[in-house]
C-alpha cells in the first residue's frame, strides 16, 4: 500500500473505531501514535547506538539500547510537542473561566428568578411562558455555552410551569431544546473559542461576525413561537390572572433589576471588552468567572459543595477538550504526513465544485456528523479537513466557522441523535414522550436552514460588524 492509501485507512479505522464507542481522544491518540510510528520510522536513526555496539557489549547493555532505540522515533517527540503546544495555547486558556463561570451562575438561583420574572413581563405577548422561556434559555445558553446544563435546568423551571398553564406537550419542548443550543452560536461562545484555535481565525473577529446570525436565529424562534399562539392559541392558552396574576410597573421593574439586569449586564460586560478591544477573551474570562462568583454570593446561592461541584466540572470539560485536541494535532499531522490530505485536496479539486457547491457538500457532512458525534469533536477533528480547502473556492474561515456554529445547532436538535431531545427527557414528566419532543423540535430545525440560507445571500449578516469594528478583511 503506499503511504495516501494508509492515511484513507487510517482515517477508515478512525470513523469506525467513532461508531464502535471507542473514547475519540484517546483513538485519535493511539491511531496517531500507532501509524506515526510507521510513518517516520527510521531505523538507521532509531538503532544507531545499537548497531555501534561492539561484540563484547554485555546482555544488558544490549538490551537497553534496543529499547531506547525503539523508543527513538520521531513521533514520541510529536506527541510531546502538541501536548506542550495544546497546554500553551492562550486562546483555549479562556475555556475554563468562561466554563466555570457557567457552572456558578448555574447554581447561583439566577435562571429560576429571571425566567419568573420575564414569565410575568410578557404575559400579554401570545405564547408568553414560551417567549419567557427561549428569552432566559437565550441569556442562560450565553453564559454558560453548555447545551445539556442549559436544557436540564430549564426542563425543570420552565417546563412545569408551561405543563401547568395547558401548553401542548410537543410545542413547549421544541421552545427549551432550541434554546438550549444557543450558547454555541451566541458570544461568548466556547464552540467558537475552539474553532478560532483549530483554524488560527481572531476570536474577537468570529465573535463580533456571530453576533448578528445568533441574533437573527433568536429572531425567528420568536416569531415561530407568537406566530403558532396566534394561529393555534390551544397550543399556548393565555394564562388567566389566578394562574399570573398582574404586578404593579414599580415591582416589575425591581424584579428585572434584580434578576435579568446582573446576568445581562455580566454577559455585556464580557463580550463587551472583547469586541472593542479592553480586554482579550481570557482576561475577559477571568472577569466573568469573579462575576459569576459575586452574583452567586449576592444571591446567597454560593456555598462550598456548589464551589467545589463547578470546579470538578470544569476540570473534567477542559481535560476533555484539551485531550481532544492533542489527539487530532497528532492524528492529523501524521494523516497530512502521508499524504491523506493531498488526497482529498485532490479529490475535491476533481469534483470541479463551484464555492458555493462545495459550501453545500461540506455544512452537509457536517450536519450528518453530528448525529453520532459531539461538536467539539466535528471542530477539532473534522473541521480541520475542510480548513486547507477553503481558499481554493475563495471562502473566508470566518463566514465558514459562523456557518458551522449555526449547522451544529441541528446536531442538538434532529432525530434520531438528538442530544437535546434526550438531555429534556430524563428530567421531563412520564407523561412527555420522545417523538412529541422529536416533534416538538424539528420545526427549530428548519428555522436553522433559513438562517443558514440568510447567510449564503446575505453575507454581511457575519462581516458587518467586524468589518465596522476592526475594518475590512482581506476576503
Amino acid at each position: 500500500m503506499t503511504d495516501p492509501q494508509i492515511a484513507l485507512m487510517m482515517l477508515a479505522i478512525f470513523i469506525g473505531c467513532v461508531f464502535l464507542g471507542f473514547p475519540i481522544a484517546f483513538t485519535l491518540m493511539a491511531l496517531g501514535i500507532f501509524f506515526g510510528y510507521y510513518a517516520y520510522y527510521d531505523p538507521g536513526r532509531m538503532w544507531r547506538a545499537f548497531n555501534r555496539l561492539g561484540e563484547d557489549a554485555g546482555w544488558w547493555e544490549s538490551t537497553r539500547l534496543w529499547i531506547e532505540g525503539f523508543y527513538n522515533n520521531r513521533i514520541f517527540d510529536l506527541f510531546v510537542n502538541q501536548t506542550y503546544t495544546v497546554i500553551s495555547n492562550e486562546v483555549l486558556t479562556a475555556i475554563p473561566l468562561f466554563l466555570f463561570m457557567g457552572y456558578i451562575v448555574e447554581r447561583a438561583n439566577i435562571v429560576d428568578k429571571l425566567f419568573g420574572t420575564l414569565a410575568v413581563a410578557t404575559r400579554n405577548v401570545p405564547g408568553s411562558l414560551g417567549f419567557a422561556a427561549l428569552i432566559t434559555c437565550a441569556l442562560f445558553a450565553t453564559a454558560t455555552g453548555i447545551v445539556g446544563a442549559v436544557v436540564t435546568l430549564m426542563g425543570m423551571l420552565a417546563l412545569p410551569q408551561m405543563l401547568k398553564m395547558r401548553y401542548n406537550h410537543s410545542f413547549a419542548s421544541g421552545i427549551i431544546c432550541a434554546g438550549g443550543t444557543l450558547g454555541i452560536l451566541i458570544p461568548p461562545s466556547i464552540m467558537l473559542i475552539v474553532y478560532a484555535a483549530a483554524s488560527g481565525t481572531s476570536i474577537v473577529r468570529l465573535y463580533a461576525g456571530a453576533l448578528l446570525p445568533g441574533f437573527t436565529l433568536v429572531a425567528l424562534y420568536l416569531t415561530y413561537i407568537m406566530t403558532r399562539a396566534i394561529l393555534q392559541p390551544q397550543l399556548a392558552p393565555k394564562p388567566t390572572k389566578e394562574e399570573l396574576p398582574e404586578i404593579p410597573f414599580g415591582q416589575m421593574m425591581w424584579m428585572l433589576g434584580t434578576s435579568f439586569l446582573p446576568l445581562a449586564l455580566l454577559i455585556l460586560a464580557v463580550l463587551g471588552s472583547i469586541l472593542f478591544g479592553l480586554a482579550t477573551p481570557t482576561e475577559a474570562a477571568s472577569i466573568g468567572a469573579l462575576g459569576g462568583v459575586v452574583l452567586a454570593i449576592a444571591y446567597r446561592a454560593m456555598t462550598f459543595e456548589r464551589l467545589r461541584e463547578s470546579v470538578y466540572l470544569t476540570v473534567r470539560t477542559t481535560a476533555m477538550v484539551c485531550w481532544l485536541f492533542v489527539g487530532s494535532y497528532t492524528f492529523s499531522a501524521v494523516f497530512s504526513y502521508l499524504g491523506g490530505e493531498h488526497v482529498i485536496k485532490e479529490f475535491v479539486e476533481g469534483l470541479s465544485l463551484t464555492p458555493f457547491q462545495f459550501l453545500i457538500l461540506a455544512q452537509l457532512i457536517i450536519f450528518l456528523l453530528g448525529w453520532p458525534l459531539e461538536w467539539s469533536e466535528i471542530i477539532i477533528i473534522f473541521v480541520p479537513i475542510f480548513l486547507p480547502l477553503l481558499p481554493l473556492f475563495g471562502i473566508d474561515p470566518l463566514f465558514f466557522g459562523v456557518l458551522v456554529a449555526l449547522n451544529l445547532q441541528t446536531s442538538f436538535l434532529t432525530p434520531p441523535m438528538a442530544m437535546s431531545a434526550y438531555y429534556l427527557k430524563g428530567i421531563a414528566p412520564p407523561q412527555i414522550k420522545l417523538t412529541e419532543i422529536f416533534a416538538g423540535s424539528l420545526p427549530y430545525v428548519g428555522m436553522v436552514f433559513m438562517c443558514m440560507a440568510l447567510m449564503y445571500i446575505y453575507p454581511d449578516i457575519v462581516f458587518l460588524l467586524p468589518d465596522a469594528i476592526y475594518g475590512p478583511s482581506a476576503r
